[in-house]
């Protein structure tokens, strides 16, 4: 009983010596290497491009024998040759919503001039995993605007409590869907690049660099002198048109029971837009505007009836 079992036992040892030798054959013949990101961005259709390449290392492979395959959370699909280069196959796999990453490996049957014929090869490679991320920046819309210019950022994974910073500065931020926010150029010093941010409760995302622009605005009248529930336009003219969005001008006043007005947006593409200031409690101050130049001013008078 003994002989017998140091002979299976050795049985055993060659097979295996035999199966190690024809890997590493195969291995010196073939390389895999995976071009897949070990991350990529969700998608609506969920479906994911896999891709590697198979690369004879000898002129002893025959190309037209080489068969990929990929192994994928439990099953096997043939991969597809690719139209975008030599030796690139890839495989198209979609993961159901809510899944956050897939693990595959590839195989590969070849064959290789053996003698007047041909003798049968395979490999096969490590683990590999797929990495989905739901929540990501593509872009800014737009790389540079003046003050008060409303910019869309684009992605995925946003939610209601996101801000967008500008050098860690809060700006005016607006939800529009999970995959865009906007946000308006807050005060800050002109001709200069700041780094944008998304920050929320799933975390900080980068969303590149931002370059501050002159804007100058002009207000008419200058001066506003009205009675207790009249009504008065006033005018706010810009040297450029207004960006994608519009440009905000923010306007504060240190009278807020004498002035209601509402807020002043230049829609895009415009240079100008009007407002009615309508008169609150009697008063005298002044309302507040914001230029690339600084702080101007508009003189308000509020009389009784």
């Amino acid at each position: 009983m003994q002989n017998t079992s140091f002979h299976s036992a050795g049985q055993a040892l060659r097979a295996f010596a035999a199966g190690l030798a024809l890997l590493l054959l195969a291995a010196c013949d073939l390389t895999v290497t995976n071009l897949t990101p070990a991350t990529v961005p969700q998608n609506p259709s969920h479906i994911y491009t896999i891709t590697a390449s198979f690369t004879p290392k000898t002129s002893n492979v025959l190309p037209e024998s080489i068969q990929p395959r990929i192994i994928i959370d439990g099953q096997s699909f043939n991969m597809t040759r690719s139209a975008a280069a030599a030796n690139v196959w890839e495989f198209d796999y979609q993961i159901p919503p809510g899944r956050t990453s897939a693990s595959y490996y590839f195989i590969c049957e070849f064959a290789v001039k053996s003698g007047d014929g041909s003798a049968p090869r395979d490999t096969y490679t490590e683990l590999q995993t797929l990495s989905i991320n739901a929540r990501y920046v593509l872009r800014a819309e737009a790389s540079r605007a003046p003050i008060g210019a409303r910019v869309n950022i684009v992605g995925a994974g946003f939610t209601p409590q996101d801000v967008i910073y500008l050098n860690g500065q809060p700006t005016r931020t607006v939800y529009e869907s999970p995959a865009a926010l906007s946000f308006f150029v807050p005060s800050v010093m002109v001709g200069a690049s700041y780094q944008l941010s998304v920050n929320g409760p799933a975390g900080t995302l980068s969303a590149g660099t931002f370059r501050v622009d002159p804007a100058g605005i002009e207000v008419f009248p200058s001066s506003l002198t009205m009675k207790s529930g009249e009504v008065q336009q006033l005018t706010f003219n810009i040297s450029t048109p207004a960006p994608v969005g519009g440009l905000l001008i923010e306007v504060t006043t240190d009278i807020p029971e004498s002035v209601i007005m509402p807020e002043v947006i230049v829609p895009a593409g415009l240079t100008s837009a009007s407002v009615n200031v309508t008169g609150g409690k009697p008063g005298a101050g002044s309302l507040f505007y914001k230029t690339s130049a600084g702080e101007s001013a508009v003189s308000v008078t509020v009389e009784a009836k």
